[in-house]
């Protein structure tokens, strides 16, 4: 059989996590099978591996050593057949995919071996002897070792805990399968079956790429299939969609002035037009000359990378049996999402609020995952969250906000807008026209000196404007705080349609000033004293 991904990415440790990639160097059925179990088990939910017979690797790298040993032809079949009675002594029975590719004119033997259905498996200390005891194994890192004690325990437990997209589902029928999805995505990837859609029929490569789940007598599709090659996987799981809604004063200034569009279709097309409006409708680069320097500097109100990792994620950690759209929320101090359900409770919710790093052994969508990671639409690895927050600090933005409920009912993440872009919508689109005039004028530098300067007399009045609203701006919460002394800094965000950070910024300099004073913590029942209204 063909692969479902490209080789030369196997060999690369490229869209796989190394510790789902193990190189063998010759064919030695006895430890290749404690990982084949190993695999098969997935005791960290992370999708099986892949083992790559005919690949020698670096001691100090672990990488793969090109040119590669490759398999003596005349050996290849002689392997694959003792493969058939080795997977006969996996209990319960488990059959791995194989397949030979040529890689720097040798072959190479690749096993698949997918998360099991029917976990835990154990196998034979050492296949090819008889009698030989059986064990139970697990992946540690990149190696196989026998699973015991406490973790075995665990490990029996997964038989009851199948992530729903691996799930069979009896409403999923052949037909509902686009034939032009599944090509694109094979094409994307790099997939040699890409050229098989045609030329073979559609059960066969879908069974290939393990989409389909159960006995013989009863062969189900896996939700998964739907959700990536379904025009409208809505039909399977009401609300698979992504609401967008724009509030252009804010939600709680102005809640009944808004647009909203709606984005359906199989998880690819959802994320692709999500990004493609928010790209097209709300992103835009400013460009602020900085006196003494020849180079302006640039940034983004929001940085394209870290909104396609939320929105990717959203799509990827959501649960598709809950009817609930995912929610995504824009505002001029930032973009919000709303998910549902929240996170796994093995995270705490210190760290959710911590916001760093949010590591879960419990995926709802775990191969759905690999599907994404292919198509280089996320990392994995719990990498989420420190992508998101990485891109907003190259940006030179507030770092993101991450919440969720006691119930764990729902996930809000709020990104907040550059603070350098939170003023009003004038001075956006001053920023906006000195960008494209620049990026149209390029050429002809010398010829646009006078209009630079006029740009930067223009900006320099905006910033005096931008100084007249803040004070504005601190009268506003001086009154709020007068109607609710407990009040926080994101909640005033909200309510002024403004950044975080600018709220306190101006609860930093009015408390500098003398006019207000922070009496005890947020957490535990603090509140805001106005000491001298005159300072203000």
């Amino acid at each position: 059989m063909a692969l479902a991904i490209n080789i030369n990415d196997l060999l690369n440790k490229q869209k796989i996590e190394s510790n789902r990639i193990e190189f063998k160097k010759g064919w030695n059925p006895g430890s290749i099978y404690h990982s084949i179990c190993a695999f098969a088990n997935d005791f960290d939910d992370l999708g099986g591996g892949y083992i790559i017979v005919g690949v020698d690797t670096d001691d100090k790298t672990g990488m793969a050593i090109r040119p590669v040993e490759g398999v003596p032809i005349e050996k290849i079949d002689g392997i694959l057949q003792e493969m058939v009675a080795y997977n006969n002594k996996m209990s319960p029975y488990y059959l791995p995919r194989t397949s030979v590719e040529e890689v720097d004119s040798k072959q190479v033997i690749v096993i698949w071996c997918p998360a099991g259905s029917y976990r835990p498996y154990s196998v034979p200390v050492n296949v090819t002897a008889k009698g030989s005891k059986e064990y139970f194994y697990i992946r540690s890192g990149t190696s196989s070792i026998e699973a015991r004690g406490e973790v075995l325990v665990e490990l029996r437990e997964l038989a009851n805990r199948m992530p729903f997209d691996e799930r069979g589902n009896s409403d999923i029928q052949l037909e509902d399968i686009s034939l032009v999805l599944l090509r694109d995505y094979l094409v994307k990837v790099g997939s040699k079956l890409a050229d098989e859609v045609i030329t073979t029929p559609l059960a066969t490569i879908l069974d290939q790429m393990e989409l389909y789940t159960g006995p013989k007598e009863n062969r189900l599709l896996r939700n998964v299939a739907a959700m990536m090659f379904c025009e409208n996987p809505n039909k399977f799981f009401p609300y698979t969609q992504i609401d967008v809604v724009t509030f252009p004063n804010g939600k709680m200034k102005d809640p009944n002035n808004f647009t909203e569009v709606t984005f359906k279709g199989s998880v690819p097309q959802m994320i692709k037009q999500t990004m493609d409006y928010i790209k097209s409708n709300v992103l835009k680069e400013h460009v602020r000359k900085v006196s003494g320097r020849q180079e302006a500097e640039r940034f983004w109100n929001y940085p394209y990378d870290a909104i396609e990792e939320a929105v990717v994620n959203s799509v990827y950690h959501r649960d598709f049996l809950q009817h609930e759209p995912i929610e995504i929320t824009i505002e001029p101090s930032g973009i919000s999402i709303l998910n549902c359900p929240g996170p796994d409770r093995s995270i705490s919710k210190e760290e959710i609020t911590k916001g760093d790093m949010l590591k879960s052994r419990r995926y709802r969508n775990r191969r759905l995952g690999d599907f994404l990671k292919e198509l280089d639409l996320t990392e994995g690895r719990s990498t989420g969250v420190p992508t998101i927050q990485a891109k907003l600090a190259e940006n030179g933005s507030p770092r993101a906000i991450f919440e969720t409920t006691d119930d764990r009912l729902t996930f809000f993440v709020t990104i907040p807008i550059h603070e350098e872009c939170s003023d009003s919508s004038e001075t956006k689109s001053e920023s906006s026209g000195t960008q494209l005039k620049s990026s149209g004028t390029k050429p002809e530098s010398s010829g646009t000196k006078p209009e630079s300067s006029g740009t930067k007399l223009k900006s320099s009045g905006t910033q005096l404007k931008s100084s007249g609203t803040r004070q504005k701006t601190s009268d506003k919460i001086i009154e709020m705080i007068k109607k609710d002394p407990q009040i926080t800094a994101p909640q005033i965000a909200m309510e002024l349609g403004i950044s975080t950070r600018g709220v306190e910024k101006n609860l930093r300099q009015l408390r500098e000033t003398g006019t207000l004073k922070r009496v005890g913590s947020p957490t535990f029942g603090g509140y805001w004293e106005i000491i001298n209204l005159d300072n203000n």
